[in-house]
């Protein structure tokens, strides 16, 4: 079973988090959310998740991909955290995908990861991208690199992550309940 992980800080996007966390699941793929706090994580419009785990007790390798949702206080927060750079470079190093919506690609740009990538992200934090080559595109897949717009385009997101790890197909079999317009 593919395994990935989703690392929850306070002020994240809740449509971003929840929305990759339930098309993952429905999809059958292992998600952890990892609370860089302890307790229920309070989101940018006040909801409250409850993690899985602690980050701090989370090991790189176990996973194949990493969803980093935004939320520019999120994003934050996921900067300055010093495990998440420690699970980013593992994953990279190992091969894993590095994946972002919205502002959080600035977190994947803080560990070095995108110079010369083609990505996207919120148009708020374009002006933060400068090494990179921008797309205004609603997903941008750059070889292990995937980053996505805003909330509005979280599904899409989603489902693209669900192609990367189970095909088309599996797409196609959650896209069955959920009826999203692919």
């Amino acid at each position: 079973m593919k395994k990935v992980l989703v690392p929850l800080a306070p002020g994240f996007e809740e449509i971003e988090a929840v929305t990759v966390i339930d098309i993952l699941r429905r999809a059958g793929i292992e998600v952890t959310v990892a609370g860089t706090v302890e307790g229920a994580i309070e989101g940018r419009n006040k909801i409250r998740v409850a993690a899985d785990v602690l980050l701090d007790s989370v090991s790189a390798n176990s996973f194949e991909m990493i969803v980093l949702p935004g939320g520019s206080v999120g994003t934050e927060h996921l900067k300055k955290h010093p495990k998440v750079r420690q699970i980013l470079q593992d994953m990279e190093r190992r091969g894993s995908y590095l994946t972002a919506i919205c502002a959080a690609p600035l977190v994947l740009s803080a560990v070095g990861f995108l110079a010369g990538k083609n990505i996207t992200s919120h148009p708020s934090v374009q002006g933060d991208l400068t090494e990179v080559k921008y797309s205004e595109e609603r997903v941008v897949v750059d070889g292990r690199i995937v980053t996505s717009r805003a909330p509005g385009t979280a599904m899409e997101f989603a489902m693209k992550l669900v192609e990367i790890l189970g095909g088309r197909s599996k797409v196609e079999e959650v896209n069955r309940g959920v009826l999203a317009r692919l």
